[in-house]
């Protein structure tokens, strides 16, 4: 894929022969598959949720996360209104502010105004879509030297509280490292009624028994780019270990109160750092209270900056990005830190507003 078809590198105003071109073209399938991402999203125009639409609601939350120069890309030529895109952007503004407030009447809401199951996917992707890109685009500027507007300081989010999912599980109302169950609120599609092809792309990334995949299979080619789009980010050579990336992850899931992401990658990230006490202390950290307190500096420094890109706006500093540089982090390790914090962004999202969590019985 040239530089010239990909929107980020426009919008960031990256200079081809700099350090952080340099670093991205060692992340070709993170760069390829987030503007694969996008071209499907604003390709597709189905009676499900017309491109006119989907542009007018892209354009409102970029706006939300203060992406001025998003925002302009999207701005629709023509005003779209209707009752039922008016339901739409009810929605996208709870998943792009207070994802964690979402309860399983949004999705009956929108339902009722006569919103798709596929539909109902693909805006959530979209909403979470553009808030993962509104944060790449916020890193990849620091990268360059422009830092956000201050903003109030990043501190941990609250969670759900309520003791029994919809279907009256155990949920859960505490950080785990503890394997947990996830419960859609809308019907995933039955694997039976994937197409044969579409079935082997579910098998070949092991979503075939998952619910969770199975909803987002709803629009296929979107989780298709979604998924190469996590592994070009999570899963490439050298640059800042896994261990981090994966704690990464659980720093934005703790900002936006998902107990079910931060499950999985605070599990990961104690295997691959050895350090399960550290992890433990993150997960542990209330509402409302400091995120990196008593972690180690190297810790410390990214969970500041990976907070900071989390909340919305975004609020990340230089002097945020310098306590990294004097930690001696390159500029690859800084972009993968980047690129996880934002693509946590989009997954918290998912997570959050189209189900939730459940503790297994045997561990009940």
């Amino acid at each position: 894929m040239s530089q010239n078809t990909d929107l980020l590198t426009a919008l960031a105003d990256i200079d081809p022969a700099s350090e952080l071109a340099r670093a991205r073209a060692e992340r070709p399938a993170a760069t390829q598959h987030a503007q694969g991402s996008y071209d499907v999203l604003f390709s597709q125009d189905d009676e499900d949720f017309p491109l006119a639409e989907r542009f007018t609601i892209a354009a409102q939350v970029a706006a939300w996360h203060g992406a001025t120069r998003l925002q302009a890309h999207y701005q629709p030529q023509n005003a779209v209104h209707s009752a039922r895109l008016e339901s739409g952007r009810a929605f996208a503004e709870l998943l792009s502010l207070h994802p964690v407030d979402a309860t399983p009447q949004h999705i009956d809401n929108l339902q009722s105004a006569g919103w798709s199951p596929r539909g109902i996917v693909t805006l959530a992707q979209l909403v979470a879509f553009v808030s993962f890109q509104s944060r790449l685009l916020a890193g990849l500027r620091l990268l360059n030297g422009e830092e956000t507007p201050t903003q109030p300081h990043a501190v941990a989010g609250k969670w759900h509280d309520a003791p029994r999912t919809l279907s009256g599980k155990t949920a859960l109302t505490a950080f785990t490292q503890q394997e947990l169950g996830w419960e859609p609120w809308l019907a995933a599609k039955p694997f039976n009624e994937f197409s044969a092809e579409e079935q082997a792309t579910l098998k070949k990334f092991g979503h075939a028994d998952s619910d969770y995949f199975r909803l987002l299979g709803r629009n296929q080619p979107l989780l298709e780019q979604r998924t190469l789009t996590d592994k070009g980010i999570f899963y490439t050579p050298g640059g800042l270990s896994r261990a981090e990336r994966e704690l990464a992850a659980t720093v934005v899931s703790k900002v936006n109160g998902c107990i079910y992401c931060a499950s999985v990658h605070a599990r990961k990230a104690s295997q691959l750092s050895k350090d399960e006490a550290a992890v433990q202390k993150l997960l542990n950290v209330a509402p409302g209270a400091e995120l990196s307190h008593g972690q180690s500096a190297r810790w410390a420094a990214q969970i500041d900056l990976v907070a900071a890109l989390s909340i919305t706006p975004t609020a990340t500093s230089l002097n945020q990005l310098q306590v990294l540089h004097d930690q001696g982090f390159s500029t690859l390790e800084l972009l993968d830190l980047i690129q996880s914090a934002a693509f946590f962004a989009w997954a918290n999202r998912l997570m959050l507003t189209l189900g939730e969590p459940f503790l297994p019985e045997h561990q009940g």
